[in-house]
């Protein structure tokens, strides 16, 4: 598929298409496994300015990973220990299924290895998967409960996200990231309770975005829970959740969406491509 051609589903869900010559974009095709990879890894480094310029970052907890387009079974990850702001293509590491380190000189987050591994080993469709500390996806995940659809963009979760509810500790354990990839079944999101927000995606770019509107979907919450004093909030009537999720929450929403991030981190930050 052509990076400018558009297809009767991105009409059907709502996304605007142009007239002659100015079509929607759409995920590019690769000559080579060597540009793809590239391309991945360049967008897995952006995404880390990305959340870092978000204040998604915590010292040296969170982690993006992006499964390798030659070696599926292996993932591209940051390395432990470098800040957010500081990730470009030449730092990220490769790491196999079994948490051996098989490209790059730095050392592994091992909570990255427990949860991630085991995310993409049971669902082959996820490209990408992305975890931080985000101040306001933890504050929210201490409430134990899902996402409330009470805004148009809440609506992108809709009946696509789990809440988690068996914190067991620092994710060190193989074991935890097994009952993790269980609870998230075929969902693209969970909210981890007592610890954080996790996303996947079937590409860096969709799993990046739907990290960030997240994060923010859970402090627009947290605020108008605040606001209300006690009132119950109103919520998106069910066919207008099923219409919202059809235009903000699909795959190619998530791809989109993040172009937008892209060019900005580009423009202010360009040496993750280093």
């Amino acid at each position: 598929m052509s990076t400018t051609e558009t297809t009767p589903s991105m009409q059907s869900a709502g996304a605007a298409v142009g007239g002659a010559g100015n079509a929607m974009p759409m995920p590019p095709t690769f000559a080579n496994v060597a540009d793809e990879r590239l391309h991945r890894k360049q967008r897995l480094a952006a995404s880390f300015r990305i959340f870092s310029r978000f204040g998604l970052d915590e010292g040296a907890a969170g982690h993006i990973t992006v499964r390798d387009p030659e070696f599926p079974t292996t993932f591209w990850v940051n390395p432990f220990g470098v800040h957010f702001s500081q990730v470009k293509v030449s730092n990220l590491i490769r790491v196999d299924h079994h948490g051996e380190i098989v490209e790059g000189t730095h050392p592994l987050n091992r909570a990255a290895f427990a949860i991630h591994s085991r995310i993409h080993e049971a669902r082959p469709d996820v490209m990408a998967a992305a975890h931080t500390h985000g101040i306001h996806g933890r504050a929210f995940s201490m409430l134990g409960k899902p996402l409330s659809m009470i805004s148009q963009d809440a609506c992108a979760f809709y009946n696509d996200h789990v809440l988690y509810d068996d914190y067991g500790g620092v994710v060190l354990d193989l074991e935890e990231g097994v009952r993790i990839a269980k609870a998230l079944g075929k969902n693209k999101a969970a909210v981890l309770r007592n610890h954080g927000l996790l996303t996947t995606g079937g590409s860096i770019e969709s799993a990046a975005w739907f990290y960030v509107s997240m994060e923010r979907n859970c402090q627009v919450e947290l605020l108008a829970h605040a606001a209300a004093n006690g009132q119950p909030l109103r919520e998106v009537p069910e066919a207008a959740r099923v219409q919202a999720f059809g235009v903000v929450g699909t795959e190619y929403s998530g791809w989109f969406q993040f172009q937008l991030l892209y060019a900005r981190a580009l423009k202010e930050n360009p040496d993750f491509l280093d």
